[in-house]
Order: structure tokens, then C-alpha cells, then sequence
């Protein structure tokens, strides 16, 4: 494990834009009301953060057939692309995480999946467990997955629109023993890589923070390069780590830095960045949503 970023992906950046800045104002009631995003203005949107055009069109194409993204036509006419309702749930799910990001109580309990996958669908097995670490499970046992309990909701979600719930017992409890909780929890996770990724985001994400406190003005442009580029690397950290308890963490532990610096680039950069999308897409004020793109993990 390196403590190097991953690389932002033209995928990625499309769906971290989509959730940011693609399902209408945060205050609406319904949200589908936003209208799909034109494809021109989407490949200029993307050309801002370094992505041609090609590969805006490839990565669409890609989102459309894994029924991410549905072509529509804006209120003008115009070619575009607007979310599925699959995409807005796991975009939800992922605002939850991102932007309710608080660590577990140590005594909020966890949360137990097993599962049981008959030979002739082996090929679930291989999913399951894909999607149970992506939603940012460990290990207690072969075949025992846990995670803080918080993450029921979003894990019933996942499970029933990939249709794989009824394959799955989830459980909610607490750890007895024998081993101190802070050990297994040591076991169950892999936190000096956890670790490494909060001080990757640390390392790319921290000087552009300081940077813009040393700023009066915000302009809108470079207010949302930086701030999309900063979101597409979050948004994956809150699935690896999903919120361990604080008291359960080393006492170096970086990830509450991490957070610091992600909502702080929210609270100075999003709106300012939403004003260069409208001016690009021609919409109304507040485009985004609470813009978290987290629940598709890694695009």
C-alpha cells in the first residue's frame, strides 16, 4: 500500500460531478426535477479538471450501459444525460456517509453479515464480497463480515437492488470478548492502510486548503476544479473506513484531519463552484445536491 492518491479517472470525475452538482437543489422536495445535464456542457465541465472529450464520451457510454446515467433531452432540446433512480439512491446513500461523517459510539454496536451462496451462483459469492468491502466491512471470521451498525440502512439498500439479499443474515450486537474490542478491531481492519489513504488525501488536499484561506476572492472556475478534485478523492474514503470509533483507533489516528479538511473545502469552495456549472449548463442557481457521488465507489 502507497500513499499516493488514485488517479481521477474520467468515470469517476462523471459520477463525483453528478452527485455534487447534478440532482437539483438541495432544499428541493423532489429532486428529479433536475434537468439532465447537457453533453457539450458536461464535456466542458470535464475539460476544467483535465479530461478530453473522447473520454467524456467513452466514460458516459459506459455509466449509460451499467444504467448509471439515461439519455434525455434538457427543457431546450438539447442532448444530455440525467441520473437514474438507481444512481440518485446510492448517490443518497453516499451523502449520508460523506456528509453525516461522524465515527461510531464505542457503544453503538455492529453490524453482522453472513452469507450463504450455493455452488452453481458461486459467481455471488465473488460480488458479496465486493460489495460488502466496498461498503466498508471487515473480516471477523471466514464468511462473518461487520461493520458499525450505522451502515444497516445503506447495506439493505445495496443488497436488495443488486439483488443479492436473499442470500445474506445481517445481525446487530455487540463484541463480548474474549480479545479487547480495540485489538479485534485491529484485526478485522487493515488500518495502516486506512491510515495511508487519510494521509494521502492529507498530503494532495491540505496545501489547497491553505491555499484558499489565503484567498480573498473565490473565483467560480478554480473554486470547482478544486473542489470536484477534492470530492473524487474523499468520497472513497468513507467506504474504507466507514466511521470506526474513535476509541477504538490509534492516537494518531489521520482520519479525523482528513474529514477537517474535506468539509472545510466544502464550506468554501461548493457553492462558488456550483455558480461556474450553471453558468456552463445555463440552470438555475444551486444545481447540486448535498453532492457526495460516494456510493458509487471507484466510478
Amino acid at each position: 500500500m502507497t500513499d499516493q492518491q488514485p488517479l481521477h479517472t474520467p468515470r469517476s470525475l462523471i459520477v463525483t460531478f453528478y452527485g455534487a452538482f447534478g440532482r437539483g437543489r438541495a432544499d428541493q422536495a423532489d429532486q428529479r426535477a433536475a434537468p439532465p445535464v447537457p453533453i457539450a456542457a458536461l464535456i466542458r465541465l470535464l475539460a476544467a479538471v483535465g479530461v478530453d472529450s473522447p473520454s467524456v464520451r467513452s466514460a458516459v457510454s459506459r455509466l449509460k450501459r451499467r444504467g448509471l446515467l439515461v439519455p434525455d433531452r434538457t427543457p431546450e432540446g438539447a442532448a444530455g444525460y440525467g441520473l437514474s433512480d438507481a444512481a440518485r439512491q446510492l448517490l443518497d446513500d453516499g451523502d449520508r456517509r460523506i456528509y453525516g461523517r461522524v465515527a461510531s459510539r464505542s457503544g453503538g454496536g455492529w453490524l453482522l453479515a453472513v452469507f450463504s451462496v450455493p455452488e452453481e451462483e458461486r459467481h455471488k459469492r465473488h460480488l458479496l464480497r465486493s460489495r460488502l468491502s466496498r461498503l466498508g466491512f471487515g473480516t471477523a471470521a471466514p464468511g462473518v463480515w461487520i461493520a458499525p451498525a450505522h451502515v444497516h440502512d445503506e447495506t439493505r439498500h445495496t443488497l436488495e437492488r443488486l439483488e443479492l439479499a436473499s442470500y445474506v443474515d445481517l445481525f446487530r450486537g455487540s463484541h463480548l470478548g474474549f480479545e479487547p474490542t480495540a485489538e479485534a478491531v485491529a484485526r478485522w481492519w487493515d488500518l495502516d492502510a486506512l491510515a495511508a489513504q487519510h494521509r494521502a488525501f492529507l498530503q494532495v488536499h491540505e496545501p489547497v486548503l491553505h491555499r484558499w484561506a489565503r484567498r480573498r476572492a473565490v473565483p467560480p472556475r478554480d473554486a470547482y476544479r478544486d473542489y470536484l478534485l477534492a470530492l473524487d478523492s474523499w468520497r472513497r474514503l468513507p467506504y474504507a473506513d466507514p466511521g470506526l470509533p474513535v476509541a477504538l483507533l490509534p492516537t494518531d489516528w489521520p482520519g479525523a484531519r482528513a474529514a477537517r479538511v474535506f468539509t472545510a473545502l466544502h464550506a468554501r469552495l461548493r457553492d462558488a463552484g456550483a455558480r461556474f456549472v450553471n453558468e456552463e449548463t445555463g440552470a438555475a442557481a444551486g444545481t447540486g445536491g448535498t453532492g457526495s457521488a460516494a456510493g458509487v465507489a471507484g466510478g
